[in-house]
C-alpha cells in the first residue's frame, strides 16, 4: 500500500458507486470494498494500543486487516447471517472478529522476543552458588522485559549490544507451567494479565474488575497480590529450573 492518499480515493468513489441493497446480493468484490473502512477503523485501534505499539505501522495493520476481510467473506452463510432480526449487526459482528484475528496474529508473528542483557545473566551465573538470589535475579529480568514495550526492547538493554534473545511463545510456556504450580487462582491470573501472557495486557483496573475485586484501592489490591506472586515464585522455584535459561 505504498500510496495511502491515492488508496483512499480508489475506495471512496467505489464506495459511492455501491447501489443500496441487500448485504446478500453484494457481488463477493462488492462486499470487499463494502466492508474496507471497517478494515481500517479497527486497525487505527489496534496502532494506538500498547499492544501493537512500535511492532507494526498502520499501512501494515490495514493489510493485514484486509487479508482477514477477503478470508471471511469467503466463509460467509447467509442464512446464518439472516437468522436473526438485525443481519447487517450479525455480518458485522461475524466480519470483526476475524478482521481482529488476522491483526492479533499478525503482531503476535512480528512482536520480538524477550531480551536479557548478557551482564545481567552472568550476574545470575556467578550468583549459582546462592540459588535464591539467581532466581530472584531471573524473575526479575524477566517481568522487566514483559513489562516494557512490545516491541521486543527492554529498559534493561538500552545502551547494551551483547543481549540474548529468548522466544516469546517457548519462555510464555515456561513461565505458564511454573505459574500454575506455585500460585494460587488469584495470583495466576493476576500475573497472567498484568504481563500478557497468552492474552492483552491489562491493567491493574481491569484485572480487579475481572477478579471480583471491589473498593475504591481495588487496583492497590491488584498490585500487592502481583507482588505477593512474584515473590512466592522466587521463593519457591529452584536454580534448576532455570539454569536452561542463562
Amino acid at each position: 500500500m505504498r500510496n495511502y492518499v491515492a488508496y483512499k480515493n480508489d475506495i471512496d468513489k467505489y464506495l459511492k458507486r455501491l447501489e443500496n441493497k441487500e448485504y446478500r446480493e453484494y457481488t463477493r468484490e462488492e462486499l470487499i470494498i463494502k466492508f474496507t473502512p471497517l478494515v481500517e477503523n479497527i486497525a487505527r485501534k489496534f496502532s494506538t494500543s500498547q499492544q501493537a505499539s512500535g511492532v507494526m505501522s498502520i499501512l501494515d495493520l490495514i493489510d493485514e486487516g484486509n487479508i482477514g476481510l477477503i478470508k471471511a467473506v469467503d466463509k460467509i452463510v447467509w442464512e446464518t447471517i439472516y437468522d436473526t432480526n438485525d443481519p447487517e449487526k450479525r455480518l458485522k459482528s461475524f466480519l470483526s472478529k476475524r478482521v481482529k484475528g488476522a491483526i492479533r496474529r499478525a503482531i503476535d508473528m512480528n512482536r520480538g522476543g524477550i531480551r536479557i542483557p548478557e551482564h545481567k545473566l552472568n550476574e545470575m551465573r556467578k550468583a549459582a552458588g546462592d540459588d535464591k538470589k539467581a532466581v530472584e535475579m531471573f524473575f526479575n529480568s524477566i517481568f522487566q522485559s514483559l513489562d516494557d514495550d512490545t516491541n521486543g526492547t527492554s529498559a534493561l538493554a538500552e545502551s547494551i549490544e551483547d543481549i540474548k534473545e529468548y522466544d516469546t511463545n517457548m519462555l510464555n510456556a515456561y513461565i505458564m507451567g511454573i505459574l500454575k504450580i506455585h500460585l494460587d487462582t488469584k495470583e495466576f491470573e493476576v500475573i497472567r494479565l498484568s504481563y500478557g501472557l497468552d492474552c492483552d495486557k491489562h491493567t491493574a483496573s481491569e484485572i480487579a474488575a475481572k477478579l471480583g475485586i471491589n473498593g475504591t484501592s481495588s487496583y492497590v489490591r491488584v498490585s500487592q497480590l502481583k507482588k505477593q506472586a512474584v515473590d512466592k515464585l522466587i521463593n519457591n522455584v529452584t536454580y534448576e529450573q532455570v539454569i536452561d535459561f542463562l
